[in-house]
């Protein structure tokens, strides 16, 4: 082998460590390999962008045994790889938290979620690699829990010089490419790396840390965000044509002077009406119960806070009476037998004035009505962990049906 120039990047010695780290870790070679090297000597150690470039002093590389660059690689993917920069943007703007100061702190926060159970199996741990219990923290957590439970305090001075780059906290570095830079990868490509690993991750659950075996299943079933998703349900459905219109001789039509003698109403907007339909039968638990509680008050904020627009039928194979809300804490959800919403939807429809949007909070285990309803409908469906199966010792071949096309479905949960 030819000795490498003084001050160059030794690629011999940096790919051998990621072949290494690729062996020690084989469920994480496709995201390995997607990384494309940078030489930077603005770089203090290894740090990598939002668009999977891997930004490499010389330096560095030349006084770190191959075994440690090997964690280090292992280190820098998996801030991509569990999405760090993004999160990192989300926690900031939830939180109103600006500054460098607040981004190390997401940087120490992310590398603590990495490195609690990265390094073992083959892979030493690199000098300098922090860990939670380095400030007393438990491991195993998630970066955002990190950044609940520390500040930048005398024990986090060590700790400065981390540096990750913008793909662990979301802050640009000068010597980064930025989005129009050569080699970056899409997000497209991005999420199908994310994919291959999941996928060989998922493939060998015996010996695979308890953080990657969380990350590969929301990684397969990423988190709806069904609170929003239900909030803009009930929105878009109360704010359509028809729903909330109505006739009022309070100010009579401009049209009304084409009709000599005959004074004609206008149409107004009113505030639209939610009636809430919720499953109360045994299939459905307490702790889902609970959770149509919290929604209902949700609602009620979606359609602009006003309580008295919205009612309340609790209903498992026979509709209680529908009551209107006054409190989230007040509702009485009464039930726990067979499951029929057709009697709900019934006992809604009856209301006077009528909803103009029916809102449906169940578990699935239930027959549909036949017919459309005469105004919109939104369906909160609580998961199951048989899919679309129901269990039914005298059917078990028995699979319930699913929401009716006119229906919108949110997932819940």
């Amino acid at each position: 082998m030819t000795a490498e120039a003084p001050g160059t990047l030794d690629l011999d010695k940096l790919f051998a460590a990621r072949l290494h780290a690729a062996r020690a870790r084989p469920y994480l070679a496709t995201a390995l390999f997607a990384l494309h090297t940078v030489e930077s000597r603005l770089v203090p150690t290894m740090s990598v962008d939002r668009y999977w470039r891997c930004y490499v002093s010389p330096a560095f590389v030349d006084r770190m045994p191959v075994e440690d660059l090997a964690g280090v690689w292992v280190h820098e993917v998996s801030h991509l790889l569990r999405d760090h920069h993004g999160r990192s943007d989300r926690v900031a703007r939830e939180r109103g938290l600006t500054g460098p100061g607040e981004r190390l702190r997401m940087n120490i926060a992310a590398d603590f979620e990495i490195n609690d159970d990265a390094f073992g199996d083959g892979l030493l741990r690199p000098e300098g690699a922090v860990e939670p219990q380095a400030l007393g923290l438990p491991a195993g957590q998630l970066m955002e829990d990190y950044l609940r439970r520390f500040g930048l305090e005398p024990r986090t001075q060590g700790m400065a010089w981390l540096d990750c780059g913008s793909g662990a906290d979301g802050l640009t570095r000068e010597w980064e490419l930025g989005p129009d830079g050569a080699h970056g990868l899409s997000e497209q490509e991005q999420d199908a790396v994310r994919f291959r690993v999941a996928q060989g991750i998922t493939a060998r659950p015996g010996h695979m840390p308890k953080g990657w075996k969380r990350w590969a299943a929301e990684a397969f079933h990423p988190p709806q965000p069904w609170r929003a998703l239900l909030g803009a349900a009930v929105r878009s459905a109360a704010s359509g044509p028809g729903a909330g219109d109505d006739y009022t001789y309070g100010r009579p039509s401009r049209r009304s002077a084409g009709v000599p003698g005959a004074v004609l109403p206008s149409l107004r907007r009113r505030p639209p009406r939610v009636s809430v339909v919720i499953d109360t039968s045994a299939s459905v638990s307490d702790t889902e119960l609970g959770s149509a509680i919290l929604e209902v008050a949700a609602i009620s904020r979606a359609v602009g806070g006003r309580r008295d627009l919205v009612t309340v039928v609790s209903c498992d194979a026979a509709a209680r009476v529908a009551h209107p809300l006054c409190r989230a804490e007040g509702i009485q959800l009464m039930g726990g037998g067979g499951t029929d919403l057709r009697a709900g939807f019934t006992r809604a429809l009856r209301g006077r004035p009528r909803p103009d949007v029916v809102v449906v909070l169940t578990d699935g285990q239930t027959p549909w009505p036949a017919t459309q309803p005469p105004c919109r409908t939104v369906v909160g469906l609580f998961p199951r962990q048989y899919g679309n199966r129901s269990w039914d010792e005298d059917d078990p071949d028995y699979v319930p049906d699913s929401p009716p096309a006119w229906a919108r479905v949110v997932d819940i949960g």
